[in-house]
């Protein structure tokens, strides 16, 4: 282990304990995350309500600039949401379906980016599925196919979260424009784990969060709407802090917020801001080439070693088409992912797969002693 490595793990206490390579569902708070929490307490210990004006409204708008950067957007294209649903319910909420009623999800998309629109069959939304052909990418000719001029929107994922498939996002949208669509991308799987720029893209729509790569915890998460689409936006999701001027209280009128500040909801997690902020800001010290680099090196690792010793791998072999995500098939993915804990090394698990995902603070190490682990984890699931 070089120092670079030592100073990373220095931020994750967890480390000195487990092997951590459940980074794509829930990142382990660092350390200047849990500062940042800290100080909020402190905060709100010493001057309760004042709090608000003196230092966490002030947080909340830096966050939104904070993801601005990260995506190379502008902030007045930034909502902050409580989580990734309540931004895809927005979206939803502000798609006129009268004359295009079809929305295109992939069937192995995540089951929110087909939920919200199922949700608004009542106002004409009829949900049209592509279907993977190998449950791992989506070519870019079944969306050709499905996408025509009854089509409002596209949903679907930057990457895939069962197979950690990179999708051409924006060939995506030259696709969806030109047919007259939306794109609406969730990139919950990708933002902190590959760069990214949102403007570059062409997406019309994209939503995401902080738990996963960016090392930021649960309880806050972002939408990006293009400025034209923003502002020709009328969502019917609303909330107190989504209109034009939250502080006057009128009940009278509903003027929605500037730009993609009209998606808001309510009164947002404060703390969950002061631990976002954190990770961000550690994902730009450490720089998103380095993470991209340390990604592909140790995934890598991970998948040759597992096919080595037989497993049947469920995500693109070369790391070039996928981020950490790393899935393999076993008929008791559960089981596995608990014998696998009980030795000190934490995963998850999806519908027949175990899922890994290293991050940059991994080491090859920690690679190897997970394969040591898989490796009588496939034997007896070859026996069973």
């Amino acid at each position: 282990m070089d120092e670079r490595e030592r100073r990373w793990r220095a931020e994750f206490p967890i480390t000195d304990r487990l092997v951590y390579l459940n980074n794509c569902s829930l990142t382990p708070l660092p350390r200047r995350g849990r500062m940042a929490i800290e100080r909020f307490a402190r905060e709100w210990t010493e001057l309760g309500g004042r709090a608000w004006y003196d230092h966490w409204v002030g947080e909340y708008e830096a966050l939104r600039s904070d993801v601005a950067r990260v995506l190379g957007a502008d902030a007045d294209e930034i909502a902050i949401e409580p989580n990734v649903s309540a931004g895809l319910v927005g979206i939803a909420s502000a798609i006129d379906y009268t004359k295009r009623p079809k929305v295109v999800v992939a069937d192995i998309d995540f089951p929110t980016d087909g939920h919200a629109f199922h949700a608004v069959a009542p106002r004409g939304a009829r949900l049209e599925l592509v279907r993977s052909p190998d449950r791992v990418r989506v070519p870019l000719e079944l969306f050709e196919r499905a996408v025509d001029e009854r089509t409002a929107a596209v949903c679907t994922g930057h990457v895939y979260f069962t197979s950690g498939w990179i999708q051409d996002v924006r060939a995506l949208a030259e696709l969806c424009h030109r047919r007259g669509a939306l794109l609406v991308v969730d990139a919950y799987q990708s933002i902190g784990a590959v760069p990214f720029d949102v403007h570059a893209s062409g997406v019309d729509y994209l939503v995401g969060g902080t738990l996963k790569w960016l090392m930021g915890g649960p309880g806050i998460a972002f939408l990006y709407a293009r400025r034209d689409v923003a502002a020709a936006a009328r969502p019917s999701a609303v909330g107190w802090w989504g209109v034009a001027d939250p502080f006057a209280f009128d009940i009278e009128h509903l003027r929605p917020g500037a730009g993609a500040r009209r998606f808001e909801y309510g009164t947002p997690a404060v703390a969950a801001i002061y631990a976002a902020r954190a990770g961000i800001a550690l994902l730009e010290e450490i720089g998103i080439a380095t993470v991209r680099e340390r990604h592909v090196a140790l995934s890598q690792r991970l998948v040759d070693g597992a096919r080595s010793q037989g497993w049947a791998v469920r995500c693109p072999v070369d790391a070039g088409e996928r981020t950490a995500i790393v899935t393999l098939e076993h008929p008791e993915p559960q089981r596995a992912v608990e014998a696998l804990r009980e030795r000190g090394v934490i995963c998850d698990s999806r519908p027949s797969l175990i899922r890994l995902s290293p991050h940059h603070f991994n080491t090859t190490d920690e690679i190897d002693r997970a394969l040591e682990l898989l490796a009588p984890l496939r034997a007896a699931a070859a026996t069973a």
